[in-house]
């Protein structure tokens, strides 16, 4: 009964002596909200990559660059009657000149009205399949009746774009992996701290039968509660973080940036985040624990 009593008060007292003012808790509160704002940022980016390749799969933009009206109205609907009887085209739609006239007007001004201007026709075309095969079919097949056609696929514009979401997600990722290694060293040098701090408890424990297993464990124990505690917290202020920056970004109206929103599985993998760093923090306090008593205990 006495082993269990001393135990006992050692688990309270280890690493820090006061409950509310413990370093532990709040260090692991500022670790889990950098890295859930970081999983967030990476979760994010990389649903709208795949929200951008589907988007962008298999659709083509089809400009007949032909100085002469008559001969550009006269190829445009010879590419349109070729690509709506072509099996692999879902969809072959002209983009309207006023439509035309307003994307230009940043650039034209008000001389993009101008109907003299020649502004080559364009048309939006939907593959069924987004193969290399299919594109070069459409373009065969639109080139032969259409001579100034050129055909540009939507992927070579945005592979810039979608690069770069891939850098992010990638950093994101890295940073996480950042943040855990850099948790389980602070836990290993908190609990190295502890074992100096308490070395005369833990002899009287092993003078009165106790293992180093056992005396891990109110390491483990300590360091665990500490850290899901913290964690759970850092995690609440994170996800207040990313629930405004999304709210921020929906009253943009950009549709590219609409897509860095998170799933349910994004925001599950968040959730688990504080419990993952609660068990990280566990064994490394284990395994810093039993290795220090090995050697001078």
């Amino acid at each position: 009964m006495s082993v269990k009593v001393i135990a006992t008060a050692a688990d309270r007292r280890l690493l820090d002596e006061s409950r509310g003012t413990r370093a532990m808790t709040w260090i692991m509160a500022i670790m889990l909200f950098l890295t859930v704002l970081a999983a967030a940022l990476g979760l994010g980016t990389l649903g709208a990559a795949a929200l951008l390749d589907r988007q962008l799969a298999g659709r083509l933009t089809v400009q007949i660059v032909e100085a002469v009206e008559t001969k550009r109205l006269d190829q445009t609907q010879r590419a349109l009657a070729v690509l709506r009887t072509d099996p692999v085209v879902t969809r072959a739609v002209e983009v309207d000149r006023a439509k035309l006239t307003t994307l230009l007007r940043p650039w034209l001004g008000a001389d993009g009205a101008d109907p003299d201007l020649p502004i080559p026709a364009m048309i939006d075309v939907d593959l069924r399949a987004a193969s290399d095969a299919a594109v070069a079919r459409v373009r065969d097949g639109v080139r032969a009746v259409a001579p100034s056609a050129r055909i540009d696929r939507h992927e070579s514009w945005m592979s810039p774009v979608r690069s770069f979401m891939g850098m992010v997600t990638l950093l994101a990722a890295g940073l996480v992996l950042l943040m855990a290694a850099a948790t389980a060293a602070v836990v290993i040098l908190a609990a190295r701290a502890g074992l100096e701090t308490h070395r005369d408890t833990i002899e009287v424990l092993h003078m009165l039968g106790s293992t180093d297993v056992q005396v891990a464990r109110l390491f483990q124990r300590r360091i665990a509660l500490d850290t899901l505690i913290g964690g759970v917290l850092g995690t609440i202020g994170a996800v207040g973080v990313v629930l405004l920056v999304g709210w921020q970004l929906t009253t943009l109206g950009s549709d590219l940036l609409g897509g860095l929103s998170l799933g349910t599985r994004d925001w599950v993998l968040l959730g688990a985040l504080p419990f993952a760093f609660a068990v990280l923090a566990t064994l490394a306090a284990r395994q810093a624990v039993l290795g220090a008593l090995g050697r001078y205990l």
